[in-house]
């Protein structure tokens, strides 16, 4: 079963211009993966960081790990690439953490949800108890140097984008307007003014009708 969830879920994400997956040696349980950051809000906007997914046997009810290799600055990201993030912990409450249930890891996730959520961690760092602690106080003390030590990541990350691969923009993935055709505001200038108005066979009737009666008040 876990073979066919996880071929749906690649053939799925292969789509997605946001991230870009390989099998390793085509084994379905190991990913290598680059997320791509599009974005234009978020500081590590135009990065491409590399990082490779494994999944157990039993997927989905246990989670898969994923790893950011290299590492990346971040005050939730081990100096080893590892995550420290609710959704890939194992199912149900944690009292020792304080997470709950719906916090972590279910057999519901998918793929595309533990990405979506490590996207938003990059932007929405949690301080209080930190992976890597320097990150944690310089982001806290020193933002702006922070912020620096984002842009040396993302420079370094464009250095591992494939040879001939074409980087998606935020302009690029975004859908151009749909072009309104107005013509159809228009009447065709052949209609008759009769008809653009709303006239109707019955108003000639009507007329018709209140000569026959005016004809008559005068005979008599």
């Amino acid at each position: 079963m876990a073979e066919r969830i996880l071929m749906n879920e690649y053939k799925t994400l292969v789509k997605e211009k946001w991230v870009n997956i390989e099998l390793k040696e085509e084994d379905i349980f190991h990913w290598n993966i680059a997320l791509i950051v599009l974005n234009p809000d978020s500081l590590y906007y135009g990065g491409y960081f590399k990082a490779v997914m494994t999944f157990p046997k039993n997927y989905p009810y246990s989670p898969p790990e994923f790893k950011f290799s290299p590492p990346l600055f971040h005050p939730n990201i081990y100096e080893d690439g590892r995550l420290c993030i609710s959704i890939l912990h194992s199912p149900g409450d944690d009292e020792m953490s304080g997470e709950t249930a719906a916090e972590r890891w279910s057999p519901a996730q998918r793929v595309e949800s533990v990405l979506i959520s490590i996207l938003s961690l990059l932007d929405d760092a949690e301080v209080s108890s930190p992976a890597n602690v320097d990150a944690g106080v310089m982001l806290r003390k020193d933002p702006d140097q922070y912020n620096r030590k984002v842009q040396e990541c993302v420079d370094t990350s464009k250095k591992d984008i494939p040879e001939g691969f074409v980087m998606p923009t935020h302009e690029s993935t975004c859908k151009p307007p749909e072009k309104f055709d107005d013509e159809d505001f228009w009447v065709d200038s052949d209609v008759e003014d009769d008809d653009i108005f709303g006239g109707s066979d019955s108003d000639g009737d009507l007329n018709m009708d209140d000569d026959r009666d005016t004809g008559s008040d005068e005979d008599e």
